[in-house]
């Protein structure tokens, strides 16, 4: 993703952090240096930023091992100035599996919090004097707003604005019993509400950081009603419906100089290359463009063709196929009937059906390019 760089990868799910997050650490050291007016209290602030993020991180972690464990894929975990996402390859199919994902975040962040109620006696805490004010720099004092973020954390996340966790437990508890378009409506709407009013509040008391949290939450709930209409819209329609049977395709033996033409011609974003009846590859427009780039001469298109391709079932339903395109990182699939080759489908033709539904459809909105895949854990 642009603007960040990767810590490592856990669990095969790459960590990120946004470039901005640096000034969160140099507020951090503000705020306690300036304070207390020495560098090692700045330091202790710096500290004390990185160990909230590390809670962050691991509310995230939360979320993704979990999400793994039930199927779903997790592409990235993305820290930044505001907290942490982790972004899921398709949402959860199950109700009850989105209801354990969002709750896996806030429980990680209680089982913090019973480690420090464990650590603080043995440390000899004195409780009077850390709540009063800010306490000079020291372990007690590094455990003690441990717990206050930590349990902060929780409180944020349990409030129910979609798409925060709250927001989602609660979309997952309605979906249970009217299904997941009307759910994702009810819940979205008291995001936005509760937004609005997280706002007004934001302005009546000049805190910009409620201001831009409130902003989060309205369009997060906006985008994920988009969403939930194209799951509800792309779930009616079969691969093979959308599969081209008249696409022109190409063969292995064609040249580059004869498939830039047709690629301006046809405008196809994507080629089927045959041989004998039978796709041998599969060949995109960015495929063709490199090749054009690399200057390689008026290669064969068998060279330049992606051999290991992907397929998808005719009966297989769009919103599958969007998920499974999505997950592989691809933006065409070859739909197949059995041993039958029916047609190509893409990304960019699926947001495009759905586009075109929704401007049939009086009095319905939605966006065709909500991308698949869902955002979870703000912390």
């Amino acid at each position: 993703m642009n603007w960040s760089f990767s810590l490592g990868r856990v669990s095969n799910i790459d960590i990120r952090v946004h470039f901005t997050f640096f000034f969160i650490l140099l507020l951090g050291a503000m705020q306690w240096g300036g304070s207390l007016g020495n560098g090692q209290a700045a330091l202790f602030g710096v500290l004390v930023t990185l160990l909230l993020f590390v809670c962050v991180l691991l509310h995230e972690l939360g979320h993704s091992l979990v999400a793994q464990r039930l199927g779903i894929p997790v592409k990235q975990i993305l820290l930044m100035p505001l907290g942490g996402v982790a972004l899921l390859g398709r949402n959860p199919d199950k109700p009850r599996h989105e209801l354990v994902i969002a709750a896996a975040g806030p429980l990680v962040n209680v089982a913090i919090i019973a480690v420090l109620l464990v650590l603080m006696p043995l440390l000899g805490f004195d409780l009077p004097s850390l709540a009063d004010g800010r306490p000079a720099p020291g372990l007690n004092t590094l455990v003690w707003w441990m717990l206050i973020a930590n349990v902060s954390l929780v409180l944020f996340n349990l409030i129910p604005a979609f798409p925060l966790d709250g927001g989602r437990m609660f979309r997952a508890l309605l979906a249970m019993r009217m299904g997941n378009a009307r759910a994702t409506q009810i819940a979205a709407r008291l995001g936005q509400v509760l937004a609005v009013g997280l706002g007004f509040v934001g302005l009546f008391t000049t805190n910009f950081l409620l201001i831009l949290i409130a902003a989060f939450v309205f369009f997060g709930a906006s985008a994920e009603t988009g969403e939930a209409r194209a799951r509800e819209i792309l779930s009616r329609v079969k691969a093979r419906d959308a599969a081209n049977p008249y696409a022109v395709t190409l063969n292995v033996g064609d040249r580059l100089s004869q498939v830039m033409p047709l690629l301006i011609a046809t405008r196809q974003p994507s080629f089927a290359v045959m041989f004998n009846g039978q796709v041998m590859g599969l060949v995109t427009e960015a495929d063709l463009r490199r090749a054009a780039a690399a200057g390689t001469g008026d290669a064969y298109i068998a060279g330049i063709m992606q051999r290991d391709f992907l397929r998808v079932d005719a009966e297989q339903t769009l919103y599958e196929v969007r998920n499974i395109l999505a997950e592989k990182n691809s933006p065409v699939a070859a739909v197949y009937d059995g041993e039958v080759y029916l047609g190509l489908v893409t990304l960019g033709g699926i947001h495009e059906i759905l586009r075109l539904w929704l401007t049939s459809q009086p009095g319905q909105t939605g966006s065709s390019s909500q991308p698949s895949g869902t955002v979870v854990g703000r912390a």
